[in-house]
């Protein structure tokens, strides 16, 4: 069916572009609900990467033992806020027994599919839709501090390389600052991942308004979704605090806030908000071409045409709104082992997002339990703007009875129930 009523709920880079194949598929009416203001959430202020180079999960062999390590360092990049919540310790649960190489590698095929045809929409989507978002392909760049960290690097390389055939070139020494002259002298190295791309991500969700709202996609900001009205196993209306809106199907891409539908959606959906932050400001004077990823300090570097960008760290405090400014200061610390010019004046935002963390690294794309016409499309964990046209179309396929693009087995509900050690 292609020729009713939709409702995506949730206004992020997920929701915008299952909007958008939505209504490239057929479908009459598409009406996007956001209960805060559309693109103002976790697709915000990240660091815009397009990353098809980010095939594995956090669930690698030996995470547990450098989790437990970084949470007795006082200035570590991660933490978990300490507190009795049994839906953390049961993800955590989860995240610990998929640590090996089996399952890992089984990740990393799901998260693979969608990185790759998302890098090929994207190309899409820049030729034929009126986007402005400073999008710049020029790769991602690891630059590493100490030997030992650029010796780490070679062996997540070789995996890349042999296992997933991405390219990769690496650079030693003061090599990586001939790539990139506004690094320090002295680095180790660094590698580059040529195939990713960056973006600005609020000017991303300015030309998706502006995009979908041209297809004509009804955008409602300060809408929230509180629960659906049922007709046996089908939604008939979602539930709002003003009125009740009907539709023929509906898709929740709430991201982290996801799991507040647990009940509505009959199925307890293990997704935790795991708090990213980041800064803007002007770009400094001598600004980095390339987007980099400076791995030992979990420090995300985004020059923008219209500005500059420090990001990342991962806070596990649940739905903390406060701004931790110690987070913050991790940022900037980080920086300057890179660069002689860390940051620059004025800075224009300082902001945090909860970004959708799964078990597993992989999202979930799959119909409710308990409604048939209801799909998810949430848990990208820190991939959403690389996964979001993929996930797009393959929401649309599903709900419009296609063949779907990709294999939608891989991002199943029933993985997290079915598995056996």
């Amino acid at each position: 069916m292609t020729d009713g009523r939709v409702i995506v709920v949730g206004g992020g880079v997920i929701g915008a572009a299952c909007a958008y194949f939505l209504k490239q598929a057929g479908w009459d009416s598409v009406i996007v609900l956001d209960r805060g203001q559309f693109g103002k959430a976790c697709s915000h202020g990240n660091c815009g990467f397009v990353s098809p180079s980010h095939v594995l999960p956090l669930t690698v062999p030996g995470a547990i033992g450098q989790t437990l390590k970084a949470l007795i360092s006082k200035n570590s990049p991660f933490s978990i806020k300490p507190r009795f919540d049994l839906a953390l310790w049961s993800w955590l649960f989860q995240f610990a027994r998929r640590c090996n190489e089996r399952d890992m590698l089984a990740s990393a095929q799901g998260i693979r599919a969608l990185l790759q045809s998302s890098r090929s929409l994207y190309d899409e989507l820049m030729a034929n839709e009126p986007f402005d978002c400073e999008w710049q392909p020029r790769g991602l760049l690891f630059p590493f501090r100490t030997v030992a960290g650029l010796e780490h690097h070679d062996q997540t390389a070789e995996l890349l390389r042999t296992s997933f055939g991405t390219s990769i070139t690496r650079f030693v020494g003061d090599e990586v600052r001939d790539l990139e002259p506004a690094l320090k002298r002295g680095l180790a190295g660094g590698w580059h991942y040529p195939l990713d791309a960056h973006l600005r991500p609020d000017k991303l969700m300015s030309s998706w308004r502006r995009v979908l709202t041209g297809l004509g996609v009804t955008i409602r900001d300060g809408c929230e979704a509180k629960g659906f009205v049922r007709d046996g196993v089908r939604a008939v209306r979602v539930i709002t605090p003003r009125e009740e809106i009907a539709a023929d199907a509906f898709v929740v891409a709430a991201g982290a806030l996801t799991p507040w539908l647990n009940r509505e959606l009959g199925c307890k959906i293990p997704i935790q908000p795991g708090k990213g932050y980041s800064i803007t400001m002007r770009r400094p004077a001598k600004c980095p071409v390339l987007p980099m990823l400076c791995e030992e300090d979990r420090v995300g570097i985004t020059p923008m045409l219209s500005g500059y960008r420090l990001g990342s760290t991962m806070e596990f405090a649940g739905y903390d709104a406060t701004l931790n400014r110690r987070r913050l200061a991790l940022l900037t610390t980080g920086a300057a082992h890179y660069f002689d010019e860390p940051i620059a004046e004025p800075i224009e935002e300082e902001w945090f997002g909860w970004r959708p963390m799964t078990p597993d690294s992989v999202p979930i794309i799959d119909r409710s339990p308990a409604m048939d016409n209801v799909l998810i499309a949430a848990g990208h964990n820190m991939l959403g703007v690389s996964m979001s046209p993929a996930t797009g179309k393959l929401v649309a396929e599903m709900l419009s009875d296609q063949a779907p693009h990709l294999d939608a087995r891989r991002f199943s509900l029933a993985r997290f129930s079915r598995r056996k050690d």
